[in-house]
Order: C-alpha cells, then structure tokens, then sequence
C-alpha cells in the first residue's frame, strides 16, 4: 500500500492510498520540497529548491538548481525512476522546472512541473 501524499484520511476514515504512478509523484515532490537537514535520520535528503525562494532569479541561479536537483533525483530515486530530462528555466520572475522521467518498473514516461513566481 502507497500512503498518499500529503497525509490524510479517506471517506471511510482509513489512511489514503495512492496508486504506483501518484506515489512516484509524490516522491519527487518530497525530494523536491525539502531542505537538507530537514530529516533527522536522512540529513542531506532534499534538493535544495526552497532554500533559494527569496534568492534572486537569474540563468546563473537556475542552472545551479538544474544541477543540484538532478544530482538529488539520481541519488535519492535512482532506483525508482531514470531521470530523462530535467528543465530549469528562468524568466523574468518565473522559475519553472519540468522532469521527465520513466518509472523503471514499467517504462511508462511521466513529466511533472513545477512553477514558482517570485
């Protein structure tokens, strides 16, 4: 059973499933969204994303993101996912980032994306 992300309970009072596909998602997201250091017994889980929210937005600033996060998703869901492509992209107040990946276990390919405006 994949416990949905985030936690919460189902009509019927029992803790929420997600489906494989759901469950890979909200696997990126959780890499995605956390800090290092922000788990006791994982401390350099994370991406790095949320620390840069009030940095300035620039190509410089994205393409260093585009690398930690890739970084992160190889080492963290490696085993889950191939990373196909990862985009970051910078645009005046915008920062938008899209990862293609395929679930090893099926091959299906996925893209999830994220936009962030500051």
């Amino acid at each position: 059973m994949n416990i949905a992300f985030p936690f919460r309970f189902d009509s019927h009072g029992r803790t929420a499933a997600a489906d494989d596909d759901t469950h890979v998602r909200d696997m990126i997201e959780q890499l995605l969204f956390t800090n290092s250091g922000e788990r006791i017994n994982r401390p350099d889980f994370g991406s790095g994303l949320l620390q840069l929210v009030f940095a300035p937005n620039s190509p410089e600033m994205a393409a260093a993101l585009q690398f930690s996060m890739r970084g992160a998703l190889q080492r963290w869901l490696g085993d889950v996912i191939e990373l196909q492509d990862l985009q970051v992209t910078s645009n005046d107040s915008t920062l938008t980032i899209a990862v293609q990946y395929a679930r090893r276990q099926t091959g299906k390919t996925e893209v999830v994306q994220i936009t962030r405006t500051v």
